[in-house]
């Protein structure tokens, strides 16, 4: 039996649901899939999979099998992709961790482009704003925003983020446009963002000839979710500050209005950042250049 066929067809059936999907993909007859898993199983000696008349559900064993196969499958691609006749077409499952409004208004839209390209690679998109654990999530790359403090880490500076303080016309007919960062401290609300881990807002920032001012209060509403974010300035909720990026298609239409402008926060820089030990795959590799091609294609995104 060859080991690493049969789990990838195990692997195959245990992400269709059915031995006649997994056969269908793998251009396999289903008789060969069956036998593939029947041999995995004995020679495990531990049932991988329940069977009924439509559909395999996982074992607790083959779960935890599926879950160590995977990985075993990824490092085994990686390996070949190492090797130079790949190197061209680079193969394998790529795990990508994106920021929401990112995955939303960039990668999400342009994904289609990288598929043509690289035809081999399947991606695993996590898309959230929650910090990632890069070694311990088995992540490959994230794109994030902030300086790097891990320095472990290997980063690749891909853009910048300028921000912009917004608020919807509904809401600065009723309350008034302010037109100093003070006075969003009496008779105005702020919008802000809070952390996931902490739960601390953090407050609006406002920078003018080296100075600074920081408006925490007062807030009726905290997000910990950038598209949520934006969801509630355009609701009418308040004062907030989001990205050019995020912003320019709503003040084109005329749903947010930009406020303050005189005074902004500084840009924040945004990184495509990798473990070490995926230094050399060519999928990573493929994955960061073309994310590199992507951004320096929009000029919000490179903002100084």
């Amino acid at each position: 039996m060859d080991q690493i066929q049969a789990m990838r067809i195990f692997a195959r059936v245990v992400e269709s649901g059915t031995f006649t999907l997994a056969a269908d993909s793998l251009q396999l007859p289903k008789g060969t899939v069956t036998k593939h898993v029947q041999a995995l199983e004995d020679r495990l000696k531990v049932k991988l999979l329940n069977r009924t008349t439509r559909r395999v559900t996982v074992t607790t064993d083959g779960a935890a099998y599926y879950d160590r196969a995977v990985r075993v499958l990824a490092d085994f691609d990686d390996l070949e992709a190492s090797m130079s006749q790949v190197r061209a077409t680079p193969r394998g499952r790529l795990r990508v961790d994106v920021g929401s409004s990112i995955a939303r208004l960039l990668i999400i839209p342009h994904l289609a482009e990288f598929q043509a390209r690289y035809p081999d690679i399947q991606i695993d998109l996590g898309v959230s704003d929650r910090p990632v654990d890069l070694i311990g999530d088995n992540v490959d790359c994230v794109i994030r925003g902030g300086e790097l403090t891990d320095q472990s880490l290997v980063a690749r500076r891909v853009g910048n983020l300028e921000f912009i303080t917004v608020a919807s016309p509904e809401y600065l007919k009723r309350h008034g446009t302010p037109t100093h960062p003070r006075e969003l401290e009496k008779g105005h609300n702020s919008v802000l963002y809070f952390a996931r881990v902490s739960a601390r807002p953090y407050p609006l920032e406002f920078q003018k000839e080296g100075e600074l001012i920081e408006i925490s209060a007062p807030s009726t509403i905290t997000v910990n979710e950038s598209n949520a974010y934006t969801s509630v300035l355009l609701a009418g909720h308040g004062i907030g500050q989001i990205t050019t990026f995020q912003a320019q298609p709503h003040l084109e239409r005329g749903e947010l209005v930009r406020i303050i402008p005189d005074w902004a926060q500084l840009p924040l820089p945004i990184y495509v950042v990798y473990p070490p030990n995926s230094h050399l795959s060519a999928k990573v590799r493929a994955f960061v250049d073309w994310v590199v091609e992507l951004f320096a294609g929009d000029p919000l995104l490179q903002r100084q």
